[in-house]
């Protein structure tokens, strides 16, 4: 669709549920209220993600220079990056809600896996201040590299639907984090192997009433039938897909903060964002995650 269009669907998802939030939450006791309000932000946010402007300046521009006429109280770029990233909360809620009216969380089947989040290059990383108290080194396994920085762990529905998002300093293990994100859900988890142990699968069984699932390792025996691997490596794939979107479309790997606070607005709007796409996609009946032809740049 036209990025009007594009622009006057946002919006229109996402007014109801600032409202919806704000009734029970007011985030302003006091003080003079913005002249942006806070869903025009969102759906600014939302809209640049989706068009390649991944930074708050990058998204402030181009709505100063093309949309302004329907954004006449866009102000200065520092107070709309205050703004926006004074919102991560709402952001998340709105997530948890989109991710409810999704049935989400009520899928049977769900898909873990991880991504790393390189604050800098490797060769740089000892002499890097950023993040220093919070970064750390890690291994890519897919890349076969060290890096220094974050790591995303995440997890999603059998449909594309992200349901659960935790990024940890990079050395953090995907079992210590995993039970951060299991609460909501129930059934059929597909992991990587780095989930593999009796005692874990057990554990989740017994606590949060999930099947845990893994690929076995190449010296290990696998007792489970060739068409059930074949199930699951397939249905893993789509988690592939999913992090592939997030990387390649919102830049999700790309760590352009330069404290916590402005990071985890920044990962927070990327999954937001793309929670907002597969919503659009649903109610235009389009295929959940066909992201390519929903907008025309």
């Amino acid at each position: 669709m036209p990025v009007d269009e594009f622009i006057i669907y946002v919006y229109c998802s996402v007014k109801p549920l600032v409202d919806e939030i704000y009734i029970d939450h007011p985030i302003r006791q006091r003080g003079f209220a913005p002249k942006l309000s806070d869903a025009e932000v969102i759906t600014m946010e939302i809209v640049g993600e989706f068009l390649g402007y991944d930074t708050d300046k990058g998204i402030w521009r181009y709505f100063r220079n093309h949309w302004h006429n329907w954004f006449p109280q866009l102000g200065s770029r520092a107070n709309f990056s205050k703004q926006a990233s004074n919102l991560w909360e709402i952001k998340q809620q709105i997530q948890k809600i989109l991710v409810n009216q999704l049935d989400g969380f009520m899928d049977d089947v769900h898909i873990s896996d991880g991504f790393p989040m390189p604050v800098c290059k490797f060769a740089r990383a000892r002499y890097s201040h950023i993040f220093k108290d919070d970064a750390d080194y890690g291994y890519c396994a897919s890349k076969k590299e060290t890096y220094y920085g974050f790591h995303g762990h995440l997890t999603i529905s059998g449909n594309g639907i992200i349901s659960g998002i935790v990024v940890t300093a990079a050395n953090i293990g995907e079992r210590e984090t995993l039970w951060e994100m299991v609460p909501p859900i129930q059934g059929l988890l597909i992991g990587d192997k780095g989930y593999i142990g009796q005692q874990l699968q057990e554990e989740l069984q017994l606590i949060e009433n999930i099947q845990l699932e893994t690929p076995k390792r190449c010296n290990m025996k696998d007792e489970r039938s060739p068409k059930f691997v074949k199930c699951l490596m397939s249905k893993r794939r789509l988690v592939e897909t999913v992090i592939g979107q997030l990387t390649e479309r919102f830049h999700i790997q790309k760590v352009r903060s330069r404290d916590l606070w402005h990071l985890t607005n920044r990962v927070t709007r990327k999954i937001m964002a793309h929670t907002i796409g597969v919503f659009l996609n649903r109610l235009l009946g389009r295929p959940p995650l066909q992201f390519e032809s929903l907008v025309e740049a």
